[in-house]
């Protein structure tokens, strides 16, 4: 298993031991204060996943998050908060994924400390306006995360 990991690490550092994560900008660092001012500003649904690139589940969700996001883009707002990471690995995590939306950095884990949200990943419905509708802990199967956009959406 270790070698196995060894060998995916090597192989994403190329060659040359070049990670690729300096082709895209450090993700913007976010207080829980900044988060909340942002998300109340935005006039559509939010769906916020919190992720970590060290964190296995988070890998195994993500694909399904992207397929939303190029169903959904155009009418739900999807934000991306890294916790308890590091600028490279979010970086690669990103560009393995294609995960285009918006990323933000939560090293110290503030934003989901502040709406009761336990273990990673988590995803959280915001209404229009910033109104926490639900919180889902754990990984977001498709049908848990098309039923809770469906509501998100009803709701205007």
């Amino acid at each position: 298993m270790i070698i196995a990991a060894l060998a995916i690490v090597l192989s994403a550092c190329g060659a040359d031991g070049d990670t690729g994560s300096n082709l895209r900008e450090d993700l913007p660092p976010i207080t829980a204060e900044e988060f909340e001012a942002h998300i109340e500003t935005v006039n559509r649904p939010v769906v916020v996943n919190v992720w970590a690139s060290w964190c296995l589940p988070c890998r195994s969700e993500a694909p399904l998050l992207n397929e939303a996001f190029a169903a959904y883009g155009d009418r739900v707002e999807f934000i991306g908060i890294d916790v308890q990471d590091n600028q490279a690995g979010a970086k690669l995590f990103l560009e393995e994924f294609g995960l285009d939306f918006d990323h933000f950095f939560d090293r110290g884990r503030e934003i989901p400390n502040a709406y009761g949200g336990i273990g990673t990943p988590i995803t959280f419905f915001f209404a229009p306006g910033g109104q926490l509708v639900n919180t889902h802990n754990g990984v977001v199967d498709e049908r848990t995360l098309a039923l809770n956009i469906d509501e998100l959406l009803a709701r205007g």
